[in-house]
């Protein structure tokens, strides 16, 4: 016994430290644009050599494709029926100011790991006013709208992020890096550029945006070999999803709201809402992939217990680590969304605001309009879903309805 007490001495103690947390958010790309998805149209290595590093979720969802939502609920945790960050802009006439009590009363994560002694920074997209509304201690966005100082992040230049990370002083860190990229404008520089000839297949704004999704690639190769040259890439958590999806229009005028697809960024359908989600933790995650649905109301949950604190009851999603680590697949039957009106109609009530609710199960999804007739999918069969279901399977329908209705009946 005295010999065994003696090696417990003389043993270091192994047991990790709380990681530092490093959340790369991609903005506005379709969720198949990336190599380790197949795409053979675009170069993306560094998000390559990451996904072979990380538990690759392909089966990743936002549940509203429209960037500000999306990018509270990363923050939350929380579905927007219930953060209420439902929408981009206000109504008419009201002050943008108006919608910040939101992120301040929710469980936004920075805030929370604020609490665990964790400094934070905030970088690129955010736009719910001064950083420190949603609990970040360092931050580049004062003001918003998008961001305001914030978008230089990636495009001009990633110093801030390597100045903070000089100045924790041996504190957890969370950096939140968010660059409008590769959202427009479309501005690649040449060199990129002219690595994707215009040809009939591919014309030149399509040329610019998949350019832009490799210059977007080339940042995180640049902030993920900083970690590594300052030693502390191997005890941080890399998490990476896309805010929305994007199928880029080529025609000579835009049949959305921007050069964007009908059936991409703020719809309903695959091409806006699904995204891949990558955790990377060296010694804790095991590589490879895993085809469960997973949400972006996962992420909070999913840092939280990365950094041994408590899981707020307000929020919907779950943890994945065990998962991610290698455990037994995910329990969950169901994931579900809903989508808004760009510009609210109402600050206060999401539904006025409400365009769509989504489940998918299984290889099933159900798209409820508000208005309109419901659409079926079957997505194995069917990915880019182009053919309804809903006539000839009426009693699957009635159950996916019956399973969203349960999640949130739109009211």
């Amino acid at each position: 016994m005295l010999a065994l007490g003696l090696l417990a001495l003389l043993v270091p103690h192994t047991e990790p430290k709380t990681p530092n947390i490093l959340l790369i958010i991609s903005d506005d790309q379709a969720w198949y644009d990336f190599g380790f998805m197949g795409s053979k149209a675009v170069r993306t290595p560094h998000l390559d050599q990451l996904a072979a590093e990380s538990a690759v979720f392909p089966n990743g969802y936002v549940p509203t494709s429209l960037c500000r939502a999306s990018l509270a609920t990363i923050l939350t945790g929380q579905y927007a029926y219930q953060h209420k960050i439902c929408c981009n802009d206000p109504p008419e006439g009201v002050d943008r100011a108006r919608m910040h009590p939101f992120i301040k009363k929710a469980p936004a994560l920075p805030r929370l790991l604020g609490e665990a002694g964790y400094v934070s920074f905030q970088t690129g997209k955010f736009w719910e006013g001064h950083f420190a509304n949603a609990g970040f201690t360092h931050g580049m966005t004062t003001k918003g709208r998008h961001g305001d100082a914030g978008l230089s992040i990636g495009r001009k230049t990633l110093k801030p992020i390597e100045e903070f990370l000089a100045g924790t002083k041996g504190k957890p860190w969370l950096v939140w890096y968010a660059p409008m990229m590769p959202h427009e404008p479309h501005n690649p520089p040449e060199r990129l550029l002219k690595n994707y000839p215009v040809t009939e297949d591919r014309p030149l704004k399509l040329a610019k945006y998949h350019a832009m999704i490799e210059w977007f690639d080339e940042t995180v190769g640049a902030v993920l070999d900083h970690l590594k040259a300052i030693k502390q890439r191997d005890n941080t958590l890399v998490l990476f999803v896309v805010d929305n999806g994007w199928i880029q229009e080529t025609g000579p005028k835009p049949t959305t709201r921007g050069w964007f697809a009908p059936r991409s960024k703020l719809s309903p359908y695959d091409g806006g809402v699904r995204t891949p989600i990558l955790i990377r933790w060296p010694g804790r995650v095991q590589p490879g992939r895993y085809e469960d649905l997973v949400s972006t109301v996962d992420i909070a949950p999913t840092v939280l217990a990365a950094a041994a604190q408590k899981i707020p009851k307000e929020m919907a999603g779950i943890s994945l680590l065990d998962r991610a680590a290698g455990k037994e697949p995910l329990t969950r039957q169901a994931i579900f969304g809903e989508i808004y009106e760009h510009t609210a109609r109402d600050l206060d009530k999401p539904a006025v605001n409400l365009t769509h609710r989504w489940v998918r199960q299984g290889d099933w999804k159900l798209i409820v309009p508000v208005k309109g007739q419901a659409e079926l999918f079957h997505l194995r069969r069917d990915p880019y879903e182009k053919n309804n279901l809903a006539a000839s399977q009426p009693d699957r329908l009635q159950q996916l309805r019956a399973r969203l209705d349960a999640w949130w009946d739109g009211r």
